[in-house]
């Protein structure tokens, strides 16, 4: 079998950021916003892991800005297929005009579990994740359940035991315990490039849509992302694919 042909990740990144920006400029005349993460993920063995997590959102490419979040928590590896976990964070939303416009839209602090299921068809890779949260918010005490479906097809050359590319496709629905009960829908696609076992860049076009308006509505956004995942010394376990990146 022919091997995939090697290119330079950080120059197809580039490449793919241009593209989509430049299709969404044709697509809607203000362009698309940004989206940026910054994840670090810490694996006590091959059951536990930590993770923290940054976020930063502009409503324009980089102009703005108007959101940020940081969160941590930790995942166990319940059984090879599925995975639990728990989370903490604080989100804070702007109103729109400019950079982090006062007063605040949302001042919030999240408590979520989470379990995800993951299944293998042929080279693909399916993720389902059930995520309840709970919000306190300026606005009051609040409830959401979120729905995600993603599907991956990781590729390239294997070299140190993992595929180094990887497209990812997901769609996720927001729903509350109050009327209209619909809340979001939220559509991205991703590349992701692992530079080495402990580095990850991402890029992608994520698409989202609010029937409750508290944040964005129908907004478009470039995404990057940058993902460490880091290992006790002397720990030889080593990730067998990318994982479906959190959001």
């Amino acid at each position: 079998m022919r091997a995939f042909p090697q290119i330079n990740g950080l120059s197809f990144i580039i490449s793919l950021i241009l593209w989509l920006y430049t299709g969404s400029l044709h697509a809607q005349q203000e362009g698309p916003g940004s989206w940026n993460i910054l994840n670090i993920r810490y694996s006590l063995n091959s059951k536990w892991s930590i993770f923290g997590e940054a976020q930063l959102r502009s409503l324009l490419f980089y102009r703005h800005f108007h959101y940020y979040e940081y969160k941590g928590g930790f995942n166990y590896q319940l059984h090879p297929q599925m995975r639990v976990g728990l989370g903490v964070g604080d989100y804070d939303t702007y109103k729109e005009g400019g950079n982090f416009v006062t007063p605040k839209n949302n001042d919030e602090l999240r408590i979520w579990p989470h379990i995800s299921f993951n299944h293998t068809l042929g080279s693909f890779r399916i993720e389902q994740r059930y995520r309840a949260e709970f919000r306190f918010t300026k606005q009051g005490y609040r409830n959401r359940f979120r729905y995600r479906l993603g599907v991956a097809y990781p590729f390239g050359s294997g070299r140190k035991g993992f595929q180094p590319y990887q497209i990812s496709v997901g769609n996720e629905l927001f729903f509350t315990n109050r009327e209209p009960y619909f809340e979001r829908n939220r559509f991205n696609i991703t590349f992701s490039y692992r530079q080495s076992t402990t580095l990850t860049f991402q890029t992608g076009f994520l698409r989202q849509f609010d029937y409750r308006i508290n944040d964005e509505t129908g907004r478009s956004f470039l995404q990057l992302g940058l993902f460490f995942e880091l290992y006790p010394t002397g720990n030889k376990q080593r990730p067998g694919q990318i994982d479906l990146k959190d959001n």
